[in-house]
């Protein structure tokens, strides 16, 4: 048989369920898996007691005859990004070491409620903040992939959401959540080889998830397949009247309506996303998309988004922003690191607490945002900037009255090597160029993996849809992930 750390979320599920195997048996699998990857950096916490906790009571329900839950007997990683109760939450930074919440988030009681169990809270970019897990203040993730050309490299496994991708690529846990702010879910997707679906803003609440950019921050499912995804996000979205920004509609039957069949759709291609020195494997793979997407059935357009070159500025601006704003409740009073001086006041004790806690990428996007901030650059900046967001989401909505979808590349190149760009803080947010502009719009996005590069890496295609429209973007991500018949896994090193 098959080994069991190498199924799927759906064969897990389904074998729970038909008695193939018992929930127990799979938990024991990941756990051990997870034991035995340390080098990876993958995971803060393991919470080995929990999985097997949901598995038994998985196999309980099945005995018992009960209905199977959603997710029944599927244990998953939890990014650190997401409170949970009774086991350390640190939004991998100093400032939150040792914080243990009481009480926990909506997106993860979700998931529980729905039969899944964890198997540990995972690392990633401190605060979210990062594009390749460089940030953490608990050591960098590794990704399980290695270039085939000899170079032995310790590659990024993309950011923020490093440790999910990381996991999830290895076989560490057939899911895991994570967090996409400016493109966190969908370029870790694409740097690991597997998928990750940002949905439209509101989908899911922000309740409990650690914040970095309120009005950005949407979490998202990883995992290996788009039907994967489709059963995790059907289990982690839903209304919460905890959150003001949770959209207060009922979850569409994701998994149940996916179909690979896009005919009557039509696909724009946004000429602007073809930047200066993107590599030449990247066009080709984002040509074969189109190929891909035509052969499902769709009409291929060519659409124009104008502003897509203020996207990044902007979101430089609004993000860090909101970011300073965010972070001004670590203060050391009531929670986490307290670090005080002899003989210090409390303003010194903040100083102190703030200037230990906070890494360096951190404490730049706070004097970032708060410069912006600040009186006689408001209006120049962060007024400017919202000006832009309004502009970039009306580009995407006349790009709708010619298209249904957009077709781009996740990322403007595979994984790099770690300290490769982490001297240079402009040439790692240019990771973001083509994830950026429909995060801005709120809108649903999703990676999936296309083909590897001349160094064995992985590539992904991004598909973007409609805000409320996250069937027709998995539907495409379906039927590229059919014709694209992406098996690649990284060989095992670690």
């Amino acid at each position: 048989m098959t080994e069991l750390a190498d199924l799927t979320i759906a064969d897990i599920r389904d074998g729970v369920r038909d008695g193939a195997f018992k929930a127990r048996e799979v938990a024991e699998a990941f756990n051990a898996r997870v034991a035995e990857a340390s080098a990876l950096n993958a995971f803060l916490v393991a919470t080995p007691d929990h999985a097997l906790a949901a598995a038994d009571a998985a196999d309980a329900a099945r005995a018992a005859g009960e209905t199977p839950k959603l997710m029944a007997g599927v244990p998953i990683g939890m990014k650190d990004l997401f409170c949970t109760a009774g086991v350390q939450t640190t939004a991998a930074s100093h400032i939150l070491e040792g914080f243990t919440p009481t009480y926990e988030s909506t997106v993860s009681q979700n998931l529980w409620n729905a039969g899944a169990g964890m198997l540990g809270k995972l690392n990633l970019d401190q605060f979210a903040m990062g594009s390749s897990n460089e940030t953490s203040y608990f050591g960098n993730v590794i990704s399980p992939w290695r270039r085939n050309d000899g170079g032995n490299a310790a590659l990024a496994p993309g950011g923020s959401s490093g440790g999910s991708s990381s996991a999830v690529a290895a076989r560490l846990c057939p899911g895991a959540t994570g967090t996409d702010t400016g493109g966190s879910i969908r370029q870790p997707a694409a740097f690991t080889g597997i998928s990750g679906i940002k949905p439209t803003y509101g989908r899911c609440s922000r309740w409990g998830t650690i914040a970095f950019a309120s009005s950005l921050d949407q979490a998202g499912p990883m995992a290996r397949t788009v039907r994967d995804c489709a059963i995790m996000l059907g289990a982690m979205a839903g209304f919460d009247a905890k959150d003001s920004t949770s959209l207060q509609l009922d979850v569409p039957a994701w998994e149940a309506d996916l179909s690979g069949d896009l005919r009557g759709k039509r696909v724009g291609i946004p000429k602007e996303y073809r930047v200066d020195g993107m590599p030449a494997e990247i066009e080709a793979l984002w040509q074969q998309g189109i190929a891909w997407l035509r052969d499902a059935g769709a009409e291929i357009v060519e659409v124009s988004l104008p502003h897509t070159k203020y996207a990044l500025p902007a979101y430089y601006i609004i993000a860090p922003a909101e970011a300073s704003s965010n972070l001004a409740r670590y203060d050391g009073v009531r929670y986490g690191l307290r670090d005080l001086p002899d003989g210090a006041n409390l303003q010194q004790m903040y100083a102190a607490t703030r200037a230990d806690g906070f890494g360096p990428e951190v404490k730049r996007r706070i004097m970032i945002g708060t410069y912006v901030l600040s009186a006689g650059f408001y209006d120049a900046y962060y007024t400017q900037a919202q000006k832009v967001r309004a502009l970039i989401a009306r580009d995407f909505e006349r790009a709708w009255e010619q298209c249904d979808l957009l077709l781009a590349p996740t990322a403007p190149s595979a994984a790099f090597a770690l300290g490769e760009k982490s001297a240079d803080p402009i040439a790692m947010y240019l990771n973001d160029v083509f994830t950026v502009p429909s995060s801005l719009a709120g809108l649903p996005a999703m990676s999936v993996p296309g083909g590897l590069d001349a160094a064995g890496l992985p590539l992904g295609l991004q598909i973007i849809g409609k805000a409320l429209d996250e069937q027709s973007v998995l539907n495409a991500g379906l039927a590229i992930e059919e014709r694209a018949g992406f098996t690649a896994r990284p060989e095992r090193w670690w």
